[in-house]
């Protein structure tokens, strides 16, 4: 079960706005859009080594690596499988969002990580509230959702033909 964390409202948006215009996960959105999102993000800060979610957790907040490294494996028959690094900008945890469910794998920071999230309840509460918004995003989450599919297919026929998942 995961820990819950201290979150801090964001306040710093002249450097937060420019980091959204980058991300995936937000692209085609326009200035209001952008800090209507900065207004829903909260910080988390994590120790090198310290877990961010566990494979199995109940998913609560999309989270985009404002600084550090996050890196994301997955344990198949106790054989663990690293998926994917995040850095700087990139965002994880939309797809078990948006699913509502849990976390097919561990997330780690691999040094001093800052993380910027969108709970859970905030980005649903768009539906109501900013539905155009909440739309974009959804399809955004969408194209990330295939994009990162077409990359774990990959990665995982890379480790079959190596034998590394004992099969």
């Amino acid at each position: 079960m995961a820990i819950e964390k201290y979150r801090m409202p964001l306040l710093d948006v002249e450097n937060v706005l420019p980091m959204l215009n980058k991300i995936a996960l937000l692209g085609g959105l326009d200035d209001a859009q952008l800090y209507a999102v900065f207004r829903m993000l909260e910080t988390e800060h994590y120790a090198k080594g310290e877990f961010i979610f566990r494979q199995g957790d109940a998913p609560s907040h999309i989270r985009v690596v404002r600084k550090g490294v996050v890196r994301v494996v997955e344990n198949v028959d106790g054989t663990p499988l690293e998926l994917f690094e995040y850095v700087e900008g990139d965002c994880f945890g939309e797809t078990s969002v948006i699913a509502i469910h849990p976390h097919t794998a561990n997330a780690m920071a691999m040094e001093e990580t800052e993380l910027m999230v969108i709970p859970r309840e905030k980005l649903f509460a768009l539906y109501d509230s900013n539905p155009k918004l909440f739309g974009m995003l959804m399809m955004n989450i969408a194209r990330e959702a295939c994009r990162r599919l077409d990359k774990t297919e990959d990665i995982m026929l890379r480790y079959a033909l190596s034998g590394k998942t004992g099969k």
